[in-house]
């Protein structure tokens, strides 16, 4: 009998490289989503009168802390994807990696200005430096508009393409990113012409779609990974012994 469990353990089949890869790039885009609680967290940063309020600016520290996290995993999750999607589309796949390195460092710009807005506070600033308060928000505002509303349609754009092509994962994923892009895009341009509030309804629900694709993604690289089917994945041909000694003999 122990011998028999000993020959069951050795035998079971090792976690493959693909299967590793699509894990994490799962747990990275999942992780994507620890920085909800600044939405709230900043509501207070974001009052007109935070400066000369009272009371302790961890929670503040704590969000930017979590968007730190947030930029450093969506790079993450496009470098891990990379080895995968460059047999799709070697130029898509790179893409994707510099826009995900734009969003971050947007995300960084944004936790800079928050970070400012504590500092004035805590330097005891005063009254009078409430219209720099006030500008620094407007400064974060737009940021934001920028790198986390506007930067994940390219992400999701030329993911979606890649995945769509190469049937690595349902294609009802991709599409979902191409109606959640669309949506989303319309939203920035009628934030950005003043049609309607970056956070009122029209603002913020078309965003709703491509947070439900990217954790829908992560969900399903983590507990399914990738398509075994998909032609991408299959191992690079060798040239047979006989092409071999043909190419050898024509030189």
């Amino acid at each position: 009998m122990t011998t028999a469990s000993q020959t069951t353990a050795t035998q079971r089949v090792p976690m493959t490289t693909q299967r590793k890869t699509a894990l994490a790039a799962g747990v990275l885009y999942l992780l994507t989503f620890v920085s909800i609680p600044t939405l709230f967290i900043y509501a207070a940063v974001k009052s007109p009168n935070y400066i000369i309020g009272a009371g302790p600016d961890t929670a503040a520290i704590i969000g930017g802390m979590l968007e730190l996290i947030v930029g450093l995993a969506g790079i993450g999750a496009a470098v891990a994807l990379f080895p995968v999607l460059k047999r799709q589309n070697e130029g898509v796949a790179l893409g994707l990696v510099g826009s995900r390195v734009l969003e971050a460092a947007t995300i960084f710009a944004g936790v800079a200005i928050i970070l400012s807005i504590v500092s004035l506070r805590q330097a005891g600033a005063g009254a009078g430096a409430l219209g720099v308060s006030h500008t620094l928000v407007t400064m974060y505002n737009r940021t934001f508009l920028v790198g986390q509303s506007t930067m994940p349609v390219v992400n999701d754009l030329l993911l979606g393409f890649l995945l769509y092509r190469s049937r690595l994962v349902p294609r009802a994923l991709p599409l979902l990113a191409f109606c959640g892009a669309a949506l989303l895009i319309a939203s920035d341009i009628g934030v950005l012409f003043n049609l309607w509030g970056q956070f009122s309804a029209l603002g913020t629900i078309p965003a709703l779609p491509i947070a439900l694709f990217e954790f829908s993604l992560g969900v399903w690289l983590v507990v399914k990974g990738f398509n075994p089917a998909a032609s991408i994945l299959a191992a690079p041909k060798t040239a047979t012994r006989e092409q071999t000694h043909e190419f050898v003999s024509a030189d």
